[in-house]
């Protein structure tokens, strides 16, 4: 890994975005945003629980439009121009997940903490509300549903 080498300026590197079915590790987002001209480096996983509302949910898949990749770098780019980071990496999964899958993966690299924090959480609310992908959960009773579906 090279240094950024930043003296003042952030450096604001895109490492990676993604949207497939590939299994996404948290982890391996934030090393790489890492570098020794980060002070702090912040993470996100969002991962599928056993339950919502009360009912017990078996599985998940999500659904992905075709041009949700594009929209994610469109939204990870206007983040990044915006905040104080060094660098971003966030992933998102399509197609069936198991509980306890990670299904969105952000990490964000930063001179100071609060940059960090700040960013990853507007990245998580910013591909959430605009990134084209549905959940259908699947329950333990055999039923299923839609969220946030157009």
């Amino acid at each position: 890994m090279q240094p950024l080498a930043r003296l003042s300026a952030p450096a604001r590197r895109v490492a990676r975005t993604s949207v497939g079915p590939e299994p996404l590790d948290v982890a391996e987002h934030a090393a790489l945003v890492g570098d020794a001209a980060a002070g702090a480096v912040v993470t996100f996983g969002g991962v599928v629980r056993d339950h919502d509302h009360g009912r017990s949910v078996r599985e998940l898949e999500y659904v992905g439009h075709p041009s949700a990749a594009d929209v994610l770098r469109e939204v990870v780019a206007e983040v990044v121009a915006g905040c104080e980071v060094d660098a971003v990496a966030v992933g998102h999964r399509v197609g069936h997940l198991a509980v306890g899958d990670v299904a969105f993966a952000v990490a964000v690299s930063a001179a100071h903490r609060a940059e960090a924090f700040a960013a990853c959480a507007r990245l998580v609310d910013e591909v959430k509300d605009r990134l084209p992908v549905w959940k259908h959960q699947h329950f333990a009773d055999g039923t299923s549903e839609w969220v946030a579906c157009p």
